[in-house]
């Protein structure tokens, strides 16, 4: 497993993304002297299908097994650090296409999800403010 690694350029084709490093948790518990790590984070990306690009939030996965070293867990990026994963993607909330939006049906919602979402496709690639990236596993 190669882990988390932080890029200095996007690249789509890659599947970066970036992650709210306030909101990083990660528990450790130790059996049979392995170290096994789960937790999460807000995360937003970008995507495309068909020509069309995608802005996407939600929730990133982070998890590790049997890991021999103690893990540090001092800091949010002290965390990603830990050679974690999470080569399966994020769990998206919301995806905004520049006409149409996936995701919650609750109108509070839309509307918090589409304040990130509509100013981030207009502004691809770049990473929205408040998140960290890019970051790809």
């Amino acid at each position: 497993m190669t882990g988390v690694i932080r890029e200095t350029r996007f690249l789509i084709s890659r599947k970066p993304f970036a992650i709210n490093l306030a909101t990083v948790t990660l528990e450790a518990s130790e059996r049979d002297g392995a170290y096994w790590l789960n937790g999460d984070c807000q995360a937003v990306w970008y995507r495309r299908k068909n020509g069309v690009t995608y802005a996407c939030l939600g929730r990133l996965h982070l998890w590790a097994q049997w890991r021999r070293e103690k893990p540090d867990l001092s800091s949010p990026e002290a965390m990603v650090g830990n050679d974690l994963d999470s080569r399966y993607g994020g769990d998206p909330d919301g995806r905004w296409d520049g006409t149409g939006y996936w995701g919650s049906e609750v109108p509070d919602v839309q509307e918090r999800h589409l304040a990130v979402l509509r100013p981030m496709l207009a502004a691809y690639p770049d990473i929205p403010d408040g998140y960290d990236g890019w970051w790809r596993f």
